[in-house]
């Protein structure tokens, strides 16, 4: 039986890896472990490193200090061609003069191997492409392209397999199909894919790890529900769907529950749902963890409520309902709302109380951005 060390040494890893570009620092002294077998992404804005990071481990860039280690080996140095690795990208350049069997064995036949066909066949079943082994890429669609890409670099039976913004050109139905596909080829075939995307829905479905980037650092790493329900900073909160961010004060830290004065009113806080917790806050709530209420309502018991909100718009995107409701501290909140029928929707200029539970808010350090991470209207973030 293999030793848990022995395992822990086909892992990827970065230790402290730095890389500079004259006096700007694209990625700051990262390190992190991709456990073998996984599933794992660097999610981030433009600029923030991730595409950096995957350049090193493919190879086509070098680490101005720290290490990349595959199988317990240091790559640096290594040429790319000779690492055990392979890279998807989101132009999938597949070669328009070969046949798309063609194109899938091309790295076997590269390396001079001569008995491919049935790996071939194997490949194209895999990516559920066998009856267009004879056609040309053109003749495919773009998801059917990307999955030649993928059949491509995976018959080459890399250690980890890189995905550069993979989905990035095909179109937002086609992209959310790629992604359960993507994850249910990763999972047939039990390598080590390391994903890197802007798109946070594309990580949060498949990855089964995820760091979160920012200027060269990770903000945060750890399982999708973990980031996106107890987010540590107002980046992670807000670049991960959207966030409510209100200045509170914590008043009580006496007991499970801290208690948080919000202009007045008292609210409850898991305390492990607090990454600060002195003096001034951010209170964070996402926006379907909150429901509306006529303000004669009960809110029910273990319910935290905020009272005089008045909607001051409404949008139906099928699902649900996004209402906007302003607070007489002149904040506007985002509140989602499942649209089940059960009673019927809110208007605008509409009195209302908002209710949500302790253990669906988090406090964050109120030093930090509240707008870190949301996106302007520039694109930036």
């Amino acid at each position: 039986m293999r030793s848990v060390a022995d395992t822990a040494t086909r892992d990827l890893r970065l230790d402290s890896v730095t890389r500079r570009f004259g006096e700007f620092t694209a990625v700051d002294s990262v390190s992190l472990v991709v456990p073998r077998g996984s599933f794992f992404a660097l999610l981030g804005p433009s600029g923030c490193g991730k595409t950096t990071i995957l350049r090193m481990i493919a190879g086509f860039d070098q680490p101005s200090s720290g290490r990349i280690l595959i199988n317990g080996a240091d790559i640096a140095g290594v040429k790319p061609y000779k690492r055990p690795v392979n890279t998807v990208f989101q132009s999938y350049a597949l070669f328009p003069h070969l046949t798309i069997a063609e194109n899938v064995a091309f790295g076997l036949r590269r390396r001079g191997i001569t008995e491919y066909a049935g790996k071939v066949r194997d490949m194209l079943a895999l990516v559920e492409l066998s009856t267009q082994a004879n056609k040309r890429p053109n003749e495919l669609s773009g998801g059917q392209q990307q999955r030649v890409a993928l059949a491509r670099a995976l018959i080459n039976e890399p250690e980890v397999l890189l995905l550069d913004e993979p989905l990035g050109a095909l179109d937002l139905k086609l992209r959310r199909q790629m992604q359960i596909e993507l994850k249910r080829i990763q999972t047939d075939v039990g390598l080590t894919f390391v994903h890197v995307t802007h798109d946070q829905e594309e990580a949060m479905t498949m990855a089964d790890t995820i760091a979160v980037m920012n200027r060269g650092r990770i903000e945060q790493m750890g399982a999708p529900a973990d980031l996106y329900e107890h987010p540590r900073t107002t980046f992670v909160a807000n670049f991960l769907g959207q966030s409510n961010l209100i200045t509170g004060e914590v008043v009580d830290v006496s007991g499970s529950r801290l208690v948080v004065d919000i202009h007045g009113g008292r609210v409850a806080v898991e305390s492990a749902n607090a990454s600060a917790r002195k003096a001034l806050v951010w209170v964070g709530i996402r926006p379907e963890k909150m429901a509306l209420a006529d303000p004669a309502a009960s809110a029910g018991p273990d319910m935290n409520t905020l009272t005089g909100g008045i909607v001051s718009d409404v949008s139906f995107v099928g699902v649900s309902t996004q209402y906007l409701v302003r607070m007489p501290w002149a904040q506007e909140l985002t509140v989602f709302e499942q649209n089940t029928g059960e009673r019927k929707p809110f208007t605008p200029g509409a009195a209302v109380s908002l209710h949500w539970r302790p253990a669906h808010a988090f406090l964050l350090d109120h030093t930090q951005d509240a707008l870190a991470g949301v996106e302007r209207a520039d694109g930036r973030r």
